[in-house]
């Protein structure tokens, strides 16, 4: 920890600077995940390389287990492809994997070149896997035995290996047939009590629970939810066992995606930021963004352009546009939101369109007719014109009906053509509930502009 008030990355970099080994550890030791997470972060480059140089692949696997895996990655990129490797060796798969994946494919294979031929071939099975799948959380770290194995045997390989199991999340023990398939399980209770020459087959749970491995990340948290289970194996269409699932792993799988939900809507695209990447990396990321809306507003503006004269001759409409776009983009936004939840939730499928369509419409028409009646009236008793009321309530109620039905249709077309819908919905669904509020509102103004007068 930190003396004196010292930030703890200061005095890190003497300890690094001094090649203080043992110091160096025992400073570690005493800090939190949060802390080491914080001071490693603020470390150079050339530091962070010099600290996991002097550390032992195993201390260094530990160092970056307390890392986000995006800065980590970047930590381990720099680092030579042995060194890389040799680090990558002492954590789980699927924290290897979630590492790699992270990296430029090149830099990844370069890594991959370095490791034992079987963790390499494992990882790059993995990786082929969609990261928000069974195939993709699942860790390869388990054990499994034949049926037709002792009790004894599996003690007497547990005592043998023991210092190797000491890491693996071992709650249970799969049993498998002679090609490799899932036929049963082991709790810790079954392994103990048993005689010593039971048969496994004969004490073992038959037809045990399991998953598919393409199954998704929401079937996976409706299984833990309805199973209070410490892990799920993991099975090919054939029912051989691939791995496991943990509950901890799906947890931090749904929130890896809640933030980047959070993040797409927000405008970051292309992954997760830290003020610790590069500068130029973190402006490109934003700009990307930024730019596409420029287009899109643009696109919007080109309505109030067309109708220009217009409003110059009923200044008092420049007053009800942002009223009108904001309430419908409001209303659009809340229907995209029942979207996303249902999808999520599998309560709706992406082809269920006309479903969608009726149930928002009815909303929207209900809704628009109750808004417009409110922001008409507002407009009424302001400057006593009923006219003037009617343009403005009458393009709030249609551009509700719109922005609610096209909401709640956005992110089912999306999903089916396959685009993040968290990412996309709402820039869409503003500049579409925008331009037809201008279209609206100046359209309706230009049809009874001697009246609004």
């Amino acid at each position: 920890m930190a003396k004196n008030g010292e930030k703890p990355w200061l005095q890190l970099q003497e300890l690094i600077a001094g090649k203080e080994v043992s110091t160096i550890m025992a400073f570690l030791d005493d800090m939190s995940p949060t802390e080491t997470a914080l001071t490693i972060s603020r470390l150079t480059p050339a530091d962070q390389g010099q600290l996991l140089g002097l550390l032992t692949p195993l201390d260094a696997a530990e160092v970056i287990e307390d890392i986000h895996e995006t800065q980590a990655a970047e930590i381990i990129d720099d680092l030579p492809p042995v060194q890389a490797a040799a680090i990558l060796g002492e954590l789980d798969s699927d924290h290897v994997v979630d590492l790699l994946a992270e990296m430029d494919e090149k830099d990844a294979e370069a890594i991959l070149e370095e490791m034992a031929p079987e963790e390499a071939r494992e990882a790059r099975q993995f990786l082929e896997y969609p990261a928000d799948t069974a195939g993709g959380l699942m860790v390869s770290e388990y054990l499994s035995y034949h049926a037709e194995n002792r009790i004894s045997d599996v003690l007497a390989d547990l005592q043998a290996n023991r210092e190797t199991y000491v890491d693996y999340h071992v709650q249970y023990i799969y049993v498998t047939d002679d090609q490799k398939k899932l036929v049963g399980v082991l709790r810790m209770h079954d392994l103990l009590f048993p005689s010593h020459a039971a048969l496994l087959r004969k004490v073992m749970i038959s037809n045990p629970l399991k998953v598919k491995i393409d199954a998704s990340l929401e079937e996976l948290r409706n299984f833990f939810e309805e199973h209070q289970l410490f892990g799920v194996p993991v099975v090919d269409e054939h029912d051989v066992l691939l791995g496991v699932v943990l509950p901890e792993a799906v947890q931090e799988a749904t929130r890896k995606k809640s933030v980047h939900q959070f993040l797409g809507v927000s405008g970051i695209v292309g992954g997760e930021e830290f003020r610790s990447m590069p500068l130029l990396v973190r402006s490109t990321r934003r700009l990307s963004w930024l730019s596409l809306n420029i287009v899109l507003n643009v696109v919007a503006a080109s309505v109030i352009a067309f109708y220009q004269d217009t409003l110059a001759a009923a200044i008092t409409l420049a007053v009800f546009l942002p009223m009108i776009s904001d309430m419908s983009g409001c209303s659009g936004n809340q229907a995209v939101a029942v979207s996303m939840r249902e999808l999520s939730l599998g309560l709706i499928r992406p082809n269920e369109l006309v479903r969608v369509l009726a149930k928002e419409a009815s909303l929207g028409i209900i809704n628009g007719i109750c808004l417009g009646i409110l922001l008409g009236g507002a407009a009424y008793l302001w400057k006593g014109n009923i006219y003037l009321g009617l343009v403005v309530g009458g393009a709030l109620a249609v551009n509700t009906v719109v922005a609610v039905a096209l909401g709640g249709l956005l992110p089912l077309i999306l999903k089916r053509l396959k685009t993040d819908p968290a990412l996309v919905s709402s820039p869409l669904l503003t500049t579409v509930t925008d331009m037809c509020g201008f279209f609206l509102v100046l359209g309706m103004a230009t049809a009874m502009l001697q009246k609004l007068g």
